[in-house]
């Protein structure tokens, strides 16, 4: 005698259905949580330099004012 749950075929397909669910909802939930940063091309779809990047960042505060001064001697060549 079988001692199962007794949902046969409806049980597994059901079972596949509800973790596709909850797979999406988990890439779903780290897209929302976690936004890719677009930010380096204008609203006119031109590139920015790597100049007006660094002063991005800088300006919201990602960088130090260290990391900023050192950084643009790099871009600009000078050592």
């Amino acid at each position: 005698m079988m001692m199962g749950m007794g949902f046969g075929l409806f049980g597994l397909v059901f079972m596949f259905l509800f973790l596709a669910v909850v797979i999406a909802l988990g890439i779903w939930l780290v897209s929302a949580l976690f936004p890719r940063d677009t930010q380096s091309v204008t609203p006119d779809g031109q590139d920015l330099s790597a100049r007006q990047i660094l002063d991005v960042r800088y300006a919201r505060g990602e960088i130090t004012r260290e990391q900023y001064e050192t950084m643009k001697q790099d871009i600009n060549g000078g050592g």
